[in-house]
């Protein structure tokens, strides 16, 4: 049976993610046959992965995360890898999503109430899959592993450690502050057989000399009993964010790339609108990490003056995003915009003449028929439905992606079918749609293709920087944090020895 080391927190966005595919990254390179768990995530940024199990004969979703910490294990990744995933749709309501496929949506009482003992369930049996086919498994918890208000129900990070027998390294972010008080306060606030699986806290995002943490350390190793297994710098590998914690506010700004030190006059800006349910936002990431590209998450009011291409990203309530995009006045700002436009999966859905039965995928009480911004002429209708692939196909030079003959690769996650019902060029055969500049199609990932990519970005950069691609290592980047500043020998990892 394999050893299960599960990577808890403090607290959310301690960087959780980052060590567990680090330490995904850094065992596989030493030849431990490991692999990543997550019992239960919560995230709209999700991927489509082969089904696990006796009845695995399709694709399902596992969070963005266990994706990641699978690429970083060099293991393909399974629904078995993340079985119980929710996805915020609004209204205090998720959907759920069991060993892949989607039972439901449920309010956080309902879903503790009827389906959790059958979530538990589904997390146990793939960790013993998971345990029986590897030597390791690296579990990731979810937001505070303190959370007394939750210990007879936190399948993430009680009921994993009780279950996988797991040995438990708690990470704290020392930039938020307090970074020793929250850590004897989650240990006093675990239970006591939980407490007594703890082997070792990490201190991340530290910025300074680690040598005047020291004093702070003895004593707390001191009062405790748990040693510090290290201190890791504040630096960021460039993996995809979990979760919209990465986004700024509805209402604000922020840019990413805007750190790779090219000028800003010879940059090119994508806008990105910040939608309220906003999902699969790591589809920009690709396009953040080109040299001189800008990714703008702008407030649904923004002005889109400075923006030379415009993505509208999907979003786990299509319905309801593109109603508040509206009364933003985005729409406006869409129609006069004379640059390229894409719409991704739900972005495309926006981008259509309406949405009809739009009250399955709404969360507020409205009409069955939406208005979309009509940029092109597709209609999508709404079922409950859902189509779960990953997908190879051809991409045509069409619209804002004229220069692109290339095969693509992406995954599709998405409920409602879109027809078209005017004349339009097809991005994909007989999917997607394009007229003028206006591009939609279903397909996630589009722009992790370098296709697709340079065929959207090189006409923006007719009398500026050319683009050209950076290559990025981030999961051997995040291995090199762990590995910098925890010093345990991977073999010592592997067979639980922690001194």
């Amino acid at each position: 049976m394999a050893r299960t080391i599960l990577v808890a927190g403090t607290a959310s966005h301690v960087g959780k993610s980052t060590v567990a595919a680090g330490l995904c990254r850094l065992l596989a390179r030493d030849g431990v046959d490991v692999a990543p768990f997550k019992a239960q995530n919560m995230s709209n940024n999700a991927r489509a992965v082969p089904t696990a199990g006796p009845d695995g004969d399709g694709f399902g979703e596992i969070g963005v995360s266990q994706w990641v910490q699978a690429r970083a294990a060099a293991v393909p990744a399974t629904t078995d890898h993340n079985p119980v995933l929710l996805k915020p749709r609004g209204e205090g309501e998720s959907q759920l999503v069991v060993h892949g496929e989607a039972v439901g949506h449920y309010a956080a009482g309902d879903y503790y109430d009827e389906y959790w003992e059958r979530a538990r369930s589904a997390a146990v049996e793939a960790h013993r899959r998971l345990a029986a086919a590897h030597d390791v498994v690296v579990a990731e918890g979810a937001g505070s592993i303190a959370e007394i208000n939750l210990h007879d129900r936190d399948l993430a990070n009680v009921e994993t450690a009780r279950f996988a027998d797991a040995d438990v390294m708690l990470v704290a972010d020392i930039e938020r502050g307090g970074v020793f008080a929250s850590l004897v306060g989650t240990l006093e606030l675990l239970p006591d057989d939980v407490r007594d699986r703890v082997v070792g806290c990490v201190v991340n995002k530290f910025r300074g000399d680690a040598s005047l943490l020291e004093p702070g350390i003895a004593e707390f190793e001191d009062r405790t009993g748990v040693p510090v297994l290290g201190v890791l710098p504040h630096d960021d590998p460039g993996l995809p964010a979990e979760d919209s914690l990465s986004l700024p506010p509805v209402g604000e700004r922020a840019v990413r790339g805007a750190d790779d030190g090219v000028p800003e006059r010879e940059a090119v800006t994508v806008a990105v609108p910040r939608t309220p349910r906003a999902s699969n936002v790591t589809d920009l990431e690709p396009l953040a990490r080109e040299p001189g590209v800008r990714v703008a998450y702008v407030p649904p009011d923004a002005a889109l003056d400075v923006a030379d291409a415009v993505v509208l990203p999907g979003s786990k309530n299509t319905v309801d995003d593109l109603l508040a995009l509206r009364e933003a006045g985005f729409g406006d700002a869409l129609a006069a915009f004379e640059g390229p436009v894409v719409g991704l999966c739900g972005g495309y859905q926006m981008l259509g003449e309406r949405i009809e039965n739009a009250g399955v995928e709404r969360a507020t009480d409205g009409g069955d028929v939406v208005e979309g911004f009509g940029l092109l002429p597709v209609v999508t209708r709404f079922s409950r439905e859902k189509r779960v692939t990953r997908a190879t196909r051809r991409l045509r030079g069409v619209g804002p992606l004229a220069e692109a003959d290339a095969a693509v690769t992406g995954y599709e996650i998405h409920a409602g079918e879109t027809r078209a019902v005017g004349p339009v060029e097809r991005p994909f055969a007989d999917r997607g749609a394009a007229r003028g500049n206006a591009l939609g199609t279903y397909l996630h990932g589009l722009f992790g293709n370098a296709a697709a990519r340079t065929a959207l970005l090189r006409p923006l950069f007719d009398g500026k920087r050319p683009s050209g691609d950076r290559e990025r290592t981030p999961y051997d980047d995040a291995a090199a944090l762990v590995d910098g500043n925890l010093p345990l020998d991977p073999g010592d990892i592997a067979r639980g020895e922690w001194e």
